[in-house]
């Protein structure tokens, strides 16, 4: 599904840092540490993007990794009461996570990574499971994938020509 580029700068957007690796690189003269920070971004209003930044200071890593994750925001859908649109598998490496409907007062019931993209994307009911690897980077990444395809009723109904009404029946 097509989706249009999205200009950050409009956005007010919020960081969280899901995980901070230390890397050690063997060389001749020791061991070369750095850092690899996964960050995830979110206006709380249906835009999301996560990325990775890696240095040799943690501060400069969630630096990096916020710019990464601003360059690959995306527009995700939501219905009126804050959940998805249907039921969706998102896929990434061997990382599944299962996106599950929620009605009004079920709240995002999810894992560490799922969770923290979930909130930031601004969903208030939503179930998931995640399946398969618990790696957090493919975690999160599958979360975004699932978003990233989800359609809307308006979406199908347009695909299939026909009323949005009778889709949705």
């Amino acid at each position: 599904m097509k989706r249009t580029m999205i200009d950050p700068s409009q956005l007010e957007l919020t960081e969280t840092v899901v995980s901070i690796k230390r890397v050690t690189k063997v060389v001749k003269g020791g061991r070369n540490m750095r850092f690899a920070a996964l960050v995830v971004v979110g206006d709380k209003n249906g835009h999301i993007g996560a990325g990775l930044g890696k240095a040799t200071e943690i501060p400069e890593a969630i630096r990096k990794g916020k710019e990464d994750a601003i360059k690959k925001l995306i527009e995700v859908p939501r219905d009126d009461n804050g959940s998805i649109t249907h039921d969706f598998l998102g896929i990434y490496g061997s990382a599944h996570v299962l996106l599950k409907r929620a009605p009004e007062g079920t709240g995002i019931i999810a894992g560490g990574p799922a969770r923290k993209v979930l909130e930031l994307a601004g969903y208030r009911n939503i179930r998931t499971k995640s399946l398969g690897s618990n790696n957090k980077q493919n975690v999160v990444l599958a979360t975004i994938e699932g978003l990233r395809n989800l359609t809307t009723p308006e979406e199908v109904a347009k695909k299939r020509g026909k009323a949005v009404d009778e889709v949705i029946a």
